[in-house]
């Protein structure tokens, strides 16, 4: 702080001719008890107090005289309007320290009494008065700067990390600063002038107090937590006024010893990793310096680590260690690089040397991964030998999955249809058109789908579309897309079509036979053109889309009837596959059946099985339906057979199945509610079942439901042969 921002600006000023009577009065009415006399030129040139007054009083001097009589005018301390209070306090000579002197007395202390014996200070520029600074002001000053110390010294004890403790000369509590608190789970208001035994009995503050000696790394308990104190007494003119210790949680000590284990561990790991890997591994700095390398590198190059580590790579590449160093490069370009390098042991290496950036991305290592090219010729021997194979077994690999796998989607255990999956596997590799032909049922989806996972495509999109399940109206636009404004109803932004979405993958038309022959066209000009154009566009899309096509038509009829195009019909038929129908190779049933059984059990959490009669009766029918009607009856079968096996009486009649027909018809004498009735009829069936059969197991068995119920039912309906059930 500046004088210039505490002085009274335009202070009153005295002149030598004025009388000391005159003087006095000015005092009186401005309350001040001195001031400054100055020439015609403002200059100071003396001073003039109270004291000078009564000095005159008590003399009984003149008080008409001038105060050029009686005024000082030597050893007068003046101050710079710019000059630094704190620094005035520190600088002012010890000359001037004269009591006499009642404008300005330094006793040689720093502190509030000093400030008091201060009285007026003149600050003047040259030795012109621009203002005076009175006790008070400096004394403000003085309890500001105070303030400010102390609450600067606070905020550095509170924002140290390990927690202080310190106790006066009495052993009293005077600083507890916010880590202890913290740690300590007291408060400064709960512990400040309290006894340090009554509040930690187990510190040792107060035989530091005794004894004044400076102890380090003493470790404490407080509060039932383990500490490292250093522990310090306070001496002040060579008395101990009191003590201080600063505190170290040891868990934070205990934490950096399991972090440094934890790295001297990774490090362990890490030369483990280097050590054990294949490749040689080579580590330089950023300034080509070898840093390590590993048993694998000495076992391809010969070299020993002995002779590299510590040497920088310009001077081993030219001694002739290396033709060249990927290092070098590598910081020369900024990038990995590669490069065949030979040794002065003659060994050829193939040579990858990679960059490590630091934060500042600056490199600052490079790791060189080194490989015998001998040994990778060989390898490349072996890789080519076993690709070959590969191709082969995974030919046959394919034709076993199909073949073998009970969970697949498709069972084959028929010659017509493994030959049939051999030449679906062949055709998977090459990119030709496919018709598929065979009646509804018999899978033709799955074939194409087989394909398609087959192929080189699999690993785009395989999309399936009935040709006859969508309205010819919309067909068009489903297939190619639509351009924005095309038709009412479009979309804004347009949309894209089946074929773009396929685009890099396989599109299966089935029921191409339902074509519209306005849409056949188009689908020629894509199998040509390999492009669509979507409806309300004119600019053509190209697409690179298999076609595969599915049919239970004879398209070659359709053909004959005009109803078909020929073109696209020879377009389509590039490799024919006929799918036969399930009752040309019926030996395929009973591993269907049992795949569909287990498939139903393990959905509906169920545990049925099947007789060989059943199997027997359904090998003979001939499925119209093909393999979709097996699936759904055996699907009907395991949900409504009540018990846990499925019998030839569980089949439909056409099947071979038990026809049951009504004796006799069923006669209402009134319109009665439908519950009644259904109720009247399964009381009198029921008495009738219990007079022919007698035991509730032959019962439900006859009536096709679960014991239990028969029970439940001749209980509700009262049935009088009710103790016949107890038979069962």
């Amino acid at each position: 702080m500046k004088f210039a921002d505490i002085m009274t600006s335009n202070p009153i000023l005295l002149s030598p001719e004025q009388t000391i009577k005159e003087v006095a009065r000015i005092f009186l009415e401005n309350r001040i008890d001195g001031a400054p006399v100055v020439n015609q030129q403002g200059e100071n040139i003396g001073l003039f107090t109270k004291s000078h007054i009564m000095k005159v009083v008590a003399e009984n001097l003149d008080s008409s005289a001038p105060v050029a009589t009686l005024m000082t005018a030597e050893n007068i301390v003046t101050v710079s309007p710019e000059s630094k209070v704190e620094d005035f306090y520190r600088s002012i000579p010890e000359a001037v320290s004269d009591r006499e002197n009642p404008f300005a007395v330094w006793t040689g202390r720093f502190d509030e009494q000093n400030l008091l014996e201060v009285g007026r200070l003149p600050v003047v520029v040259g030795k012109k008065v621009v203002g005076m600074c009175t006790r008070s002001d400096l004394s403000k000053v003085y309890r500001d700067l105070v303030t400010s110390v102390s609450s600067e010294f606070e905020t550095i004890i509170n924002s140290v990390h390990n927690p202080i403790i310190s106790v006066d000369r009495q052993g009293l509590i005077n600083i507890f600063n916010r880590p202890a608190e913290r740690l300590l789970g007291r408060t400064w208001e709960a512990v400040h002038g309290k006894s340090i035994k009554a509040i930690f009995p187990s510190s040792k503050l107060q035989e530091t107090l005794k004894t004044g000696k400076v102890e380090y790394s003493q470790q404490v308990t407080l509060n039932g937590k383990k500490f490292i104190s250093n522990r310090t007494p306070i001496i002040k003119d060579g008395k101990i006024i009191g003590a201080v210790s600063v505190l170290q949680d040891i868990t934070e000590i205990e934490e950096i010893s399991r972090e440094l284990q934890n790295t001297s561990q990774l490090n362990a790991e890490l030369d483990a990793i280097i050590e054990s890997s294949f490749d040689g591994l080579f580590v330089t700095d950023g300034e080509g310096v070898v840093l390590r390398l590993n048993r694998a590198f000495e076992r391809i190059t010969g070299l020993r680590r002995e002779e590299l580590i510590g040497r920088k790579m310009s001077d081993l590449t030219r001694e002739g260690y290396f033709s060249e160093s990927v290092s070098l490069l590598v910081l020369e370009r900024m990038e990995p690089v590669t490069i065949t390098q030979q040794n002065k042991n003659g060994k050829l290496t193939l040579v990858t040397g990679n960059p490590i950036y630091n934060e500042q991305g600056q490199i600052f290592r490079i790791v060189t991964n080194v490989r015998d090219i001998t040994e990778l010729n060989e390898l490349k021997h072996k890789l080519d030998q076993v690709q070959g194979l590969s191709e082969h077994y995974a030919s046959q690999l394919r034709h076993l999955k199909m073949k073998y796998a009970d969970t697949h989607k498709m069972i084959i255990s028929s010659v017509k249809m493994e030959n049939l999956i051999q030449l679906a596997l062949r055709l998977a590799r090459v990119d030709s058109t496919i018709l598929i032909q065979g009646e509804s049922g018999v899978g033709k989806e799955l074939i194409a789908e087989t394909i398609h996972v087959n192929s080189p495509r699999r690993q785009k999109a395989f999309i399936k579309v009935n040709c006859g399940a969508i309205p010819e109206n919309l067909l068009e636009s489903e297939l190619f897309g639509y351009e924005e404004g095309a038709f009412t109803g479009a979309k804004k932004e347009g949309k894209l079509g089946i074929f773009e979405l396929a685009d890099g993958g396989t599109l299966f038309l089935d029921e191409i036979g339902e074509l519209p022959l306005s849409l056949q066209v188009k689908l020629l000009r894509v199998l040509q053109d390999r492009e669509i154009t979507r409806v309300g566009g004119i600019k053509p899309l190209p697409v690179d889309v298999r076609i595969i096509a599915g049919t239970n038509r004879d398209l070659s009829e359709m053909v004959m009837s005009r109803t078909f195009r020929e073109d696209l019909f020879y377009r389509l038929n590039v490799v024919p596959l006929m799918v036969p129908p399930l009752r040309e190779r019926p030996e395929e049933i009973p591993a269907m059946v049992a795949h569909f059984v287990s498939k139903y059990n393990q959905r509906y959490r169920l545990n049925k099985q099947v007789t060989p009669e059943v199997i027997n009766l359904l090998m003979e029918y001939h499925w119209p339906g093909n393999v979709r009607e097996l699936e759904n009856l055996i699907e009907r079968l395991v949900v409504i057979t009540p018990g846990d096996t499925i019998t030839s009486g569980d089949l439909p009649p056409h099947i071979g199945g038990r026809s049951v027909r009504l004796t006799s018809e069923v006669a209402v004498s009134d319109v009665v509610p439908l519950r009644y009735a259904i109720e009247n009829l399964e009381k009198q069936l029921l008495e009738k079942a219990f007079a022919k059969f007698g035991t509730t197991r032959k019962i439900a068995k006859e009536l096709g439901v679960n014991q239990s119920t028969v029970v439940r039912k001749a209980a509700k309906y009262g049935i009088s042969h009710r103790s016949n059930t107890m038979r069962a």
